[in-house]
Formats: C-alpha cells, structure tokens, sequence
C-alpha cells in the first residue's frame, strides 16, 4: 500500500504492508529508531510522535492511518544547526537523560505541550509527561528542563517583538 504523508519537514511517499503500525513504518521501513518499542499498548509513550500536532503513541496508530499527516519524530527535533535545540539542551543541562529509552518520547511530549502554551504551569508538565514511563530520572528534572525552555521561549518571542529588525 502506498502512503504519503509529511516526515520531519519532508514529503514522504512509502509503500508498506497495510496491517502495520505507524511505529513499524517508522523504524523498520524509513530507518528512524528514536521512537522506541517498550509496551506495544500505548502504555509507556517510549513509542511517541507529533502527528498533525497532537502527541500519538506510534504503536497505536496503523500506518495507513498516517496517510496525509504531518508526523514529526525526535529526528525531527534539533537546532538549525543540526545540533541539540534548546529543549534537547535543556534536557542535558537539567539531568533529565539517564538510559535514554524514554528520552525521545519525553522531549516530544515537552516540544508538543510548548507547541500549545509558553506558560504552563508545573501541573499542566506534568499532565503533559503523564503518557511516558520513566524509571530513572523521577520527573523532576524532566518538568525543571520543560519549564526552562518554556521560559526562554517566551523570552525570545518578547525579544523577537521588541526587535522587528531581528
């Protein structure tokens, strides 16, 4: 079966099984490992994608479902540089990262919560994370690196404001 639809920015247009998840699509298809396999039940978010703007466990979702989307995945999380963009920093800076499983999940919960609100409150983190298992880092340092990036944001989208030659 043929799918086309929007990966990191960039039209995609594979042909598949039409019984396979989003999630197998990802990985053993296109070659993107960063969304992993933990639970195969929606359960862990360790799977985790922004699909037209919404965060989706991708183990959830069959591939022809993703027909037409835009799908965002950690690959297409960094700075324009290439490098770790200011969330990804903030997530080294704050001790957010231990084993790694549950990283790219977390990262994309944060960038698709900030996608909505610069200003949420450490509950509202918190309900955002609430679909991604951690069992190394204990959260806290997870909503301390979202709620830095929030912060920075709102402060270089007042900046941006306040300097329309920019």
């Amino acid at each position: 079966m043929l799918i086309e639809f929007t990966l990191n920015h960039k039209p995609v247009m594979v042909d598949a099984p039409p019984d396979i998840t989003l999630l197998e699509l990802l990985r053993d298809h296109l070659g993107l490992t960063g969304a992993k396999e933990g639970c195969a039940v929606g359960e862990c978010g360790a799977c985790a994608v922004i699909l037209d703007g919404r965060l989706v466990n991708s183990c959830l979702v069959l591939a022809p479902q993703a027909g037409g989307s835009d799908i965002v995945t950690i690959e297409g999380i960094h700075a324009p540089d290439g490098g770790p963009n200011d969330l990804q920093e903030n997530f080294i800076t704050y001790g957010a990262v231990q084993c790694g499983i549950c990283i790219p999940g977390m990262v994309l919960a944060g960038e698709a919560l900030l996608l909505k609100t610069l200003t949420p409150t450490r509950a509202e983190i918190r309900t955002a994370l609430a679909g991604n298992l951690c069992r190394c880092t204990g959260y806290q340092q997870i909503v301390d690196a979202i709620e830095a990036t929030a912060q920075q944001r709102r402060r270089q989208e007042t900046g941006v404001r306040r300097s329309p030659g920019t």
